[in-house]
Parts: C-alpha cells; structure tokens; sequence
C-alpha cells in the first residue's frame, strides 16, 4: 500500500497541497525501486481526485482509502479500496475500486470479457471482470476476508465514460463483487458508496483487513490434480485471465468456423505461466475438448502424470512431450498447451528416432500443426541449454511463414517470491541480464534474502525452516559430475557435490527411486528430496517456499564484473561447439532460474570467497 488516509483528509491535502501524485511518486519510487509508469502518475492526478470528491459529496468523509493496496504475495494493486461500516449491519465493509480514465471502450469481436480502448495495442480484461477478480483473490488470501466474504464488495468507476460509450462492457455479468460505473451515473455511484458505507470513520475496519493473516499461497504441484479433474483452484488476475480468456475466445471460434491461431503467453519466473495451462487444460478436459499439454522437461511431464493423474491414466494421457507430435494429424486437437516453451528444440529428433521421421522440421512448425489452437507459455531468460530456442520472435516467425495470426499476451506481474517485482529486477540485476548491474539489496517485506558463508550453514539455515514446516530445497550450478549409473551393492548415494569437508549427492538419475530419495523427476515436490542438490534441470518449472542454492565456480565476480568460466562447468549439454557466448548467457539464466524458485525466501552461498564478498556487500545481514 502506498498511502493511507480518510477522504476528507485526502481531498483537502488533494486541494491545499496539490501534490498527491508527487508524494505517491515517492513512496513508490521508495516501495519498488524504480519509478512508476506514466499512466499509474496520471491516475493519481486525475482519477484518485475525482473518487475522493465524489466519497465527500456523498457525505463519506471518514472513510479510510487504501491508496495502491498490494493483493498479498503477488506484485499486483488494486487501486484503491475503501474501507468503513456498512450502514445497515454495522460490520466492517470494503469497497475494492478499480479506477479507469477510459472516456469509451468496446468489446473484442464477440468477446466482452476483453475490450478494446483506442490508445492501447491490444486487448485488456473487462474491468468488470478485473476487479471482481481483485475481490476473489482477496477471499482467498486475507484471513480477515475469508471468514467474511460478505464485507466484500468491488467496482468499476469510468468517471470520464457515458453510457453509450462504455455500453458493450456491460455484457458482462454485473453481481456485488464486479460492476461498473460512468461518470454519466454520478449520482448512482453516490447512492452505491452509500448503500456500503455509513458516515462513520473506517479506521478501524482498515486496521483489521491491514491486520488480517495472510494465507499461504497454493503451490502449483499440491492442487494440481483437483484443478484439472475437479474445478478451478486458482484465482487469475489482469494479464493471466485475458490470457486465459484470449485462448477460450479462439477456441470457440476454431470450433465455429475452423480458424486456426497461434497463442504466445510471454513472462517471467513466477508470473503463472504454469498456473494459466493448468488452468487451460483443466477447462477444456472437463468440458471434453480435446486438448493436450506438452513439455520438453521430463521432471515437469513426469510430475504432472503422477501428481495430476493420480490413479486415472486418462489424465495422465494429457501429460506429453515436445517430441510427441512428429506423427500428429494436422490440427487433430482443438488446443496444444505447449508450457515451458522456452525449452523447445530445433527439431524432434534425436539417435533414437526412426530414419523415415527424421525429416528436419521445425518442432515449433510440428507443434504448430498438431492444433487448431497453439498455445506457447515462456521466459526467455530461461533458456539454460544449448540447442533451446523458444522465444516469441521464434514462434512469431514460424506462425508468419504459415499464414497464421500469431497473438501475444505479455505477463508482467510476480507471483512467486512473496510477490516480489523488486527481487526479480534484483535477481536480473545482479547476473547482468537486466539493468544497471548488481545492486544493494533492499529488504521490501514481501521476501527474504540472506547469505551463507558456509555450505553447512546453508543447509542448517534450511533443516530449521523445515523444523517449522516449510518446504526447503537445496540446488546449485552444474560444477560437479553427476554420477548417472547408481547399482544396487550402493549403501549410500553417492555424494558428487563435494566443498571441503561438506558432501551431498546431486538428486538421483533416473526414473527410480533409491535409499530413500526420489527419483530425479519428483525431487522438487517430494519431501525426501531435501537432503540431496538438484540442478537446473530438476528445478526448472518448480517452486518451493525456501530455496538455497550454491553459486559454483562456473559464475564468479572479480573486480567489477562477472567471469564465466566455462572449463568449471561440469554440464555435459556445453560442447566445444558450443560458443563462448552462449555459454556466458546459458550459465547466467541458469542462476536466474535458481534464484527464483523461492516463494518465501532465499539464501545464497558461493564457492569462491571474493563472490562471497561480494554477495555480503550486496545483501545485508538480517537484524
């Protein structure tokens, strides 16, 4: 939250001060590290104005306004709520206000859940639907909410629009969670504040929804079964529902008139690329479209059949890989849900692929063919092995030479790390991939980073939050061999990753479980997988609450800048084909994807002593 006050106070510091965008510019720029954009300052100026006049007309005065209210443990606002007393129960009562400058809007083709405004590039949620989503989301995940929903109530407020302006967006359903006003309905608006709030201070209804215990956040893999076979279990907000709404709306249209569209949902670690497939799949399996989700990780493909298809192998069949569509008739599935995107290949094939398949075509032009609708989900920074080439450009350029219509959905919101935005830009910052360079760590409240000087300390730090029920893992780079051939004589796994007198073995090879830890696929979700080191590869596309990871030789700092060293590098993928270049980037998003596992907190050590240092100059010791 950037700022909290009553109406009356706000308007008359609006008025006497005339300075409410460049103080909430402060806070912002003091919250988040970086300035906001353009349009978040112009909202402050002219739109927060006209709802704190509206709540004094409306003899509302004392009504507290959250100002910029972050949803707990993700990176998104809601604009303002309203916090007070309903004037009929005398309970605590909150108003979610979803504030828009837009003088008209209209539709996207048939589908009013996305509208089109004539300043932006693309398609945006209705924002009914958007602050009916803030409100789902807030039952969710605040205690205070959950024990009493009925407290809760959103809106939309176009105080530019009319009526005939705005008129298509009312195609969607309005209820008390979502509805929307114009500036042409002033008074209807004032009439609604009313039949929520009375004139009586909101202080205390603020302390408590600012005091309400914040719930954990649902971890992908545990209600991955129910979503897909059961119902939804997630909450998606903004850009993740116009995603998920952009591929609904072509589906229906390749089931009306067989058009074929290309889908690509761009964004980075934790912004719930995963979460929108699983979302997908689960929709279209239960209402029997047929559509698949298909992968190049074998961890992530493994994980999903056992965890999602639990005892049902019909669901476990939609569980595939990149490589299993070189024999698929063309758009034989109505949709191909093609997560972890980043990971595609230039071709399918490999040694063990019959002669007569190996033809050289694209896997992207395959995977295009297999559906009426494509759809790809990637980061591009996660691309961690040679010969890995899903990017948008890719997949725009593969659609182009097809004659199809490629849409991308851009995700810029955080929903692991706490919900962090200033830790990703942190975690870019510091590998070189993003902006200025390592910066100074500043704590935000929303998660934690600490250093270790020791690889047992790490792990002690690691083995005391699982004592307090966390999940923890430890992972590092790819700076030790990885003993692939496990017999059963074996009375102990074998412990590669050796730093001094400290020695863990990497997670098992293979598909089998051994001595008690999971087989490679299920390290990241099984508890027995603490204990062992993973890699990127049994990490990506996973999450956990406390990650430690071990930076390794391959990445050290030396003076001022960054050294890849390729030679420490133990990944057998890196080839001496494999240029300097791409090794350098490869290494780098390596430890991007390490560092972004954590959904409470991180804790990094290093192998080399002056990276430690510098790690410590840039992380402050916890008080």
């Amino acid at each position: 939250m950037l700022f909290r006050e009553s109406a009356a106070s706000l308007a008359d510091r609006t008025h006497l001060e005339g300075r409410l965008a460049e103080l909430l510019t402060e806070n912002f720029l003091h919250k988040h590290r970086h300035r906001p954009q353009p349009s978040e300052v112009r909202s402050w100026e002219r739109s927060v104005p006209a709802l704190t006049n509206a709540l004094v007309e409306a003899g509302l005065g004392e009504v507290e306004m959250l100002l910029e209210y972050g949803l707990p443990l993700t990176s998104k606002r809601a604009d303002v709520i309203l916090a007070g007393v309903h004037p009929a129960t005398g309970e605590p009562s909150y108003v979610v206000v979803e504030l828009k400058q837009w003088s008209n809007a209209y539709p996207e083709e048939d589908d009013p859940l996305r509208c089109r405004i004539d300043t932006y590039p693309g398609p945006v949620l209705n924002p009914i639907e958007q602050v009916r989503g803030y409100c789902e989301y807030l039952v969710a995940f605040n205690g205070a909410l959950e024990q009493h929903p009925e407290w809760l109530a959103g809106v939309a407020y176009l105080h530019n629009a009319t009526e005939f302006g705005v008129a298509g967006l009312r195609d969607v359903p309005e209820d008390e969670r979502g509805r929307l006003f114009t500036g042409e309905q002033r008074g209807a608006f004032l009439a609604y504040l009313r039949s929520r709030l009375a004139p009586r201070p909101g202080a205390e209804a603020a302390d408590i929804l600012l005091q309400g215990k914040v719930r954990p956040s649902k971890q992908l893999m545990a209600v991955a079964a129910e979503e897909v076979r059961s119902r939804e279990q997630f909450v998606l907000l903004d850009e993740q529902r116009l995603a998920y709404e952009t591929v609904m709306s072509a589906v229906r249209k390749a089931r009306r008139s067989h058009h074929k569209q290309v889908i690509v949902v761009a964004g980075g670690p934790g912004s719930g690329k995963s979460v929108i497939a699983l979302s997908l799949l689960g929709d279209l399996y239960r209402r029997g479209v047929p559509a698949l989700h298909a992968t190049g990780s074998q961890s992530f493909t493994k994980t999903m059949r056992k965890v999602a298809g639990a005892r049902k192998p019909e669901v476990q069949r939609l569980f595939r890989y990149f490589n299993s569509f070189m024999e698929a008739e063309p758009n034989d599935l109505d949709v191909l849900v093609c997560d972890e995107a980043h990971r595609l290949r230039k071709t399918s094939a490999n040694r063990y692929t019959k002669a007569e398949l190996r033809t050289g075509r694209a896997q992207v032009a395959e995977l295009i063919d297999a559906a009426r609708v494509p759809v790809f989900l990637l980061d591009q920074h996660q691309v961690v092995r040679p010969g890995e080439m899903g990017t948008v450009r890719e997949i725009q350029d593969a659609a182009a030479e097809q004659g199809l219509e490629c849409t991308v959905v851009e995700l810029d919101s955080q929903f692991r790390c706490g919900g962090s935005d200033a830790y990703l830009r942190w975690v870019t910052g510091l590998l070189g991939l993003e902006g200025d360079g390592p910066g100074v760590w500043e704590p935000d409240g929303k998660v934690e980073l600490l250093t270790a000087d020791s690889p047992q300390e790490l792990e002690d730090f690691l083995t005391a939050r699982r004592a307090q029920g966390y999940g923890a893992r430890m992972s590092a780079g790819y700076c030790w061999k990885w003993t692939t051939k496990i017999t059963p004589d074996m009375s102990t796994l074998p412990a590669d990753v050796v730093i001094g007198d400290w020695a863990r073995p990497w997670n098992l090879y293979g598909d089998r479980s051994f001595l008690g830890a999971p087989p490679a696929p299920l390290w990241a979700t099984d508890p027995a997988g603490f204990g062992q080191v993973g890699c990127v590869y049994t990490a990506q596309g996973f999450e956990y609450d406390w990650s430690g990871v071990i930076m390794g030789p391959d990445l050290v700092w030396r003076n001022d800048r960054w050294i890849v060293d390729r030679l420490a590098s133990k990944d057998p993928s890196f080839t001496r084909s494999t240029p300097d270049d791409d090794v350098d980037r490869l290494v780098r998003n390596t430890y991007k994807v390490l560092l972004t596992r954590g959904m409470v907190g991180t804790i990094i050590y290093s192998t080399d002593p002056e990276t430690r240092e510098k790690l410590r100059s840039l992380v402050p010791a916890t008080p």
